[in-house]
């Protein structure tokens, strides 16, 4: 911070130029500034930001040097520092698609000893919406996964294991579920996954697990797409909101009480049912009116409401009854198919891992 630290930095530069200076979270001192004077101002980050504005655009030429930023927060920054002329060009960095996930592995994996059979593009396709730095810690736990096993490389099964340790936590070894418990996890698990079977649109499963995991996971149901998927159509969203409600479903159907285990889906559910009808103008009520804009984009997305409280009010009656519908064709496609969702129910429970191959030859089997 400072003025003086500004014009150092850029003297230095000139000096040596050609040369590069990379500036990294510039949110710290690019903030908009306040227009009122003296309301909530930070004078010694406003001069600092004057002085870097003078210093890329001033009289002299900076010939030679050339400036990088970084950013996770880019609406936030000030108009005059982000114009043409200042920073000429904006490059985002979203997060990789199945090719980039799959290059990315690759570089990480030549640091580690692996099977040449290794599918990366499996591999990637598992890993829908990880990040650069989730693919390393991926590589990386596959690698400790297979000195544990006692293995000079890792195989197929490190780099499967390993996605489910970074999206869900480590096995636990030591939590003991009761035998009730299990049941129910056993039923919840498959209602997903029979759900999900029964409609089309949906991600095939490829694996279901009762194990507790460290995130607080008692069991969870890995669907993989089979390509790139940019586009969802109304359809598809209420199918994955009624997979979603799978779980609570059959514990319904078979046990007639509801339990905690379904808070996650909830949450999903609800998330996925309010962005249909406030961002995704999928509802015949509000057409295509945006209810609710994202910001902050890089960091979370946190999602604001436009709109009136009366107009509020009926969003939340509409999430309610959507959701409450797909929750309903879930139930009546469990109903129909309760011999189905015993039999594998009983062999998960009796099995705690199946594959999603295993699945489907017991769903297909006459």
């Amino acid at each position: 911070m400072g003025a003086s630290k500004v014009r150092d930095l850029f003297r230095q530069a000139k000096e040596k130029a050609p040369c590069i200076v990379f500036i990294d979270e510039i949110d710290a001192i690019g903030q908009k500034r306040s227009t009122g004077a003296g309301l909530g101002g930070n004078d010694e980050r406003e001069q600092t930001l004057n002085q870097l504005l003078t210093e890329m655009d001033g009289f002299e030429g900076n010939s030679g040097v050339i400036i990088l930023a970084a950013t996770n927060r880019p609406e936030s920054l000030d108009p005059a520092l982000t114009r043409p002329g200042r920073f000429d060009r904006r490059v985002p960095v979203e997060l990789p698609d199945l090719k980039g996930r799959e290059a990315i592995l690759k570089v990480h994996a030549k640091k580690i000893k692996y099977d040449e059979k290794v599918d990366f593009e499996k591999v990637a396709r598992m890993a829908s919406g990880a990040s650069g730095a989730e693919l390393a810690n991926i590589v990386n736990e596959a690698a400790l996964r297979a000195v544990r096993a006692g293995r000079s490389f890792a195989d197929q099964t490190d780099f499967e294991e390993s996605i489910e340790v970074v999206i869900a936590g480590y096995q636990k070894k030591n939590a003991i579920l009761t035998d009730q418990e299990k049941k129910v996890v056993a039923y919840h698990e498959i209602g997903h996954a029979l759900v999900a079977a029964k409609q089309t649109h949906s991600a095939p499963v490829q694996k279901i697990t009762i194990i507790p995991r460290t995130s607080g996971a008692l069991g969870y149901t890995l669907q993989v797409e089979e390509g790139n998927h940019y586009l969802m159509t109304k359809e598809e969203i209420e199918n994955r909101i009624a997979t979603l409600t799978g779980g609570r479903a059959a514990e319904e159907v078979v046990f007639g009480t509801v339990t905690t285990g379904a808070s996650n889906d909830i949450e999903q559910a609800t998330k996925l049912a309010r962005a249909m009808i406030t961002r995704y103008g999928m509802s015949d009520d509000f057409g295509m009116v945006a209810m609710e804009t994202v910001q902050n984009q890089y960091l979370g997305g946190d999602t604001t409401l436009a709109c009136s409280a009366q107009t509020q009010a009926k969003i939340d009656e509409q999430v309610v009854a959507l959701v409450g519908k797909q929750h309903e064709k879930a139930v009546s496609i469990l109903r129909e198919n309760r011999e189905k969702l015993d039999q594998l129910a009983s062999y998960l429970y009796e099995k705690e891992t199946i594959t999603g191959d295993e699945f489907m030859n017991i769903l297909d089997r006459p």
